[in-house]
């Protein structure tokens, strides 16, 4: 008898236990079958309803459209492992001793099933969620699966969260199962599990957990093998694709974070589009999973679109995001890659310091190789496949290197989405022969709404809308500026107990309002100018998007990593200067400037190679600079109001460490209000004469 069977033998095998909680778990020999037989043909199934939304985890939604293929996640799952048993699917970081585990899609299906049935045993309730606490690896996706073949539903929680955060969002998606990676995310749900009603089991999958009542990952394996697939079997009939299955929780710039409801339908029609629209092969690509899996991208990019074109999924360790990553993408050779624009600013801050080391002969050929592949990378951005005299050689010489040191020569695809990322790394990594292409979209729309290809980009733009989806603007002002509303099969079911919301953001035809400010070109590529919650309105009553004013400045002095306007219910505009920084292995911005920055101070006159330097002394060279950049702004400014009159540059870069950033990079406006409302007071503290 193992261990395990011997603790289980001393225990009811209807109850499971958490400390000293006792909670039943449902009979396994029993299960209670729907009435209804038009409701017991799932899981590829769609169940009839007239709700264009719903509020309710349990609640089917009417779909607007003829689904591509009615198939569910776990349809999805099976259809790949039937059709590519023996293809990797899944390739672990290494372990200590260097191996990595591969999973092919037969493995990966077996292991999501022993899982699910281990999940129905712990007391998985149907509709009731899976929280999933940890980083990017193999047991994440089962995780997430395997609460979606249960009847229950996955939900990410993000490892930055603070302990009341994760407290709040497994409450509120009402968890019976909390899964985490390792000690540290562990410690913050034993602080907190006495507060969770609703939960019954803890599991740990990195490591052997020594606390009482938490399970390890070889356990709860061991678990699922050991049960029939009946359960499983009888609840898998009950799926349907037009319901949730997974619940994303928004990142929570302003208040609590909203719990978006997704359903099959809505990952798979995503999944189809893209795969169309990107001609993504079947059983060819290779992914490299690294961005949080709580954020819909991730959980899009990697999870569900490796299923829909069965692709093998590599996962990069933890420190990816602090230097590590470039080392996975080497190993792997990726052949589509996302980044966040933070990787794709520290590959190009890179460049410029490994390019300042050449010599003079070297400057000159890079030079000359960077003006060969803008040209090219050009001409395909105005439809001209035209490639320029010594295109050929500067692809040999140097470009197909470059790809190589990157990991990324096997790359056809080279995605950014996120954030903004500033037109002047573009135009760099265009010379290089390296064309960034964006993805647009939220956690509403399941990723991607509009995007960019390899064959249609705009500087400037963040794409165009595939067929299947549809755009228009709301109200457009003089200038041709709306809030982008969105509709298809991929807009989301509605918040979870949340009707007020939901309301606010989904309309009676199912127009999604997203909130941002933008307009569309004659050949229908879009560009996001605002956000209408975010918009500054001043004591004045001019309603000002901060959005485009500060990419402005950001593009006039690319020393900065951020700038934030200020202006809300004031005379005037000022905004906060950020530099870029160095940081810690935390991720928390030091006091000490970048080589490229430092680069920049050198060649204006300064000195200064920390912000602590530039402040103290109000380094008249950098000061001198920031003035003219914010003229150079103001010159284009529509108005006086939009005008910027005073600034402060803050003693540290934002980050998420620290609090300014979302987990997806998303400004935290009010945090940095709050957190600088002294440097505020003095920069309003002026007299009318002073401005």
């Amino acid at each position: 008898m193992s261990e395990l069977e011997s603790q289980l033998s001393k225990i009811d095998l209807n109850e499971s236990i958490i400390g000293e909680q006792v909670t039943p778990v449902p009979a396994e020999s029993h299960v209670e079958l729907p009435d209804d037989p038009a409701i017991f043909d799932g899981p590829d199934q769609i169940l009839v309803s007239d709700a264009i939304v719903t509020t309710h985890a349990d609640g089917p939604v009417k779909l607007i459209h003829e689904p591509y293929e009615a198939l569910s996640i776990p349809g999805l799952l099976s259809k790949m492992a039937t059709k590519y048993p023996h293809h990797p699917a899944l390739v672990s970081r290494p372990d200590q001793n260097g191996h990595r585990k591969i999973y092919n899609y037969q493995d990966y299906e077996t292991d999501v099933r022993s899982v699910a049935k281990a999940f129905l045993y712990l007391g998985l309730e149907r509709h009731q969620s899976v929280a999933i606490l940890g980083f990017n690896s193999p047991e994440w996706f089962i995780c997430d699966l395997a609460a979606i073949y249960a009847g229950g539903i996955a939900t990410g929680i993000y490892t930055t969260n603070s302990v009341d955060a994760c407290q709040y969002c497994a409450e509120y998606s009402k968890a019976n199962i909390i899964v985490v990676d390792d000690d540290k995310q562990l410690e913050k749900i034993l602080k907190i599990k006495g507060n969770l009603p609703n939960l019954k089991a803890i599991i740990q999958y990195e490591g052997t957990p020594d606390k009482e009542g938490v399970l390890s990952w070889a356990e709860v394996l061991e678990i699922g093998r050991t049960k029939l697939d009946t359960k499983l079997d009888a609840v898998l009939k009950t799926i349907a694709v037009n319901e949730c299955c997974t619940i994303v929780f928004t990142s929570g710039t302003v208040g609590n974070p909203k719990a978006v409801m997704l359903s099959h339908d809505n990952f798979i029609s995503t999944a189809h589009i893209s795969k169309e629209t990107h001609q993504f092969k079947e059983g060819y690509e290779v992914l490299v999973s690294y961005l949080p899996l709580s954020h819909v991208a991730a959980q899009m990019a990697d999870l569900i679109m490796s299923l829909t074109v069965a692709a093998t999924v590599h996962f990069a360790d933890k420190n990816a995001l602090k230097g590590s990553l470039i080392d996975t993408l080497v190993f792997v050779k990726p052949t589509t890659f996302l980044g966040v624009p933070r990787v794709w600013e520290k590959f190009y801050e890179n460049f410029i310091i490994l390019s300042e080391k050449n010599n003079m002969f070297k400057t000159y050929m890079l030079q000359w190789a960077k003006v060969k592949g803008l040209t090219y990378s050009v001409n395909k951005m105005n439809g001209v496949d035209s490639k320029p005299w010594g295109y050929s050689v500067a692809k040999y010489l140097l470009f197909d290197k470059i790809k190589e040191k990157l990991g990324l020569d096997k790359c056809k695809l080279f995605l950014t989405g996120a954030a903004p990322l500033r037109d002047e790394i573009k135009k760099y990594f265009m010379s290089i022969d390296i064309v960034l292409v964006d993805l647009y979209g939220m956690s509403e729309c399941t990723g991607a709404h509009v995007f960019s290809t390899n064959e249609q980009f705009k500087l400037g733009s963040i794409g165009k809308v595939p067929n299947e989806f549809e755009i228009k603007l709301d109200s457009p002002d003089a200038l041709g500026e709306g809030e982008i509303l969105i509709r298809g099969p991929h807009v989301f079911m509605g918040y979870l107990n949340d009707p007020e919301k939901t309301k606010e953001a989904i309309d009676d035809e199912r127009w999604l309002h997203t909130g941002d400010l933008g307009k569309i070109d004659d050949d229908g590529f879009v560009y996001i100018t605002g956000r209408i919650k975010e918009l500054i309105i001043t004591s004045g009553g001019e309603n000002i998007p901060p959005l485009k004013i500060e990419q402005q400045l950001l593009k006039e002095l690319p020393a900065l990593s951020n700038a934030m306007l200020i202006g809300d219910d004031k005379k005037f505009l000022t905004v906060f200067l950020t530099f870029k920084t160095e940081a810690n292995s935390r991720g928390e911005p030091l006091d000490d400037l970048t080589y490229s920055t430092k680069l920049w101070t050198k060649s204006i006159g300064s000195k200064a190679a920390s912000v602590s330097e530039i402040i103290t002394t109000k380094d008249p060279a950098v000061y001198v600079e920031i003035e003219k950049a914010i003229e150079r702004v103001n010159a284009c400014a529509i108005s006086n109001a939009q005008k910027i009159q005073k600034f402060k540059v803050l003693p540290f870069d934002f980050s998420i460490a620290t609090g300014e950033l979302g987990p997806t990079l998303k400004l935290k406006r009010r945090i940095v209000v709050d957190k600088y409302k002294y440097l505020i007071d003095e920069m309003y503290r002026a007299t009318s004469e002073e401005v």
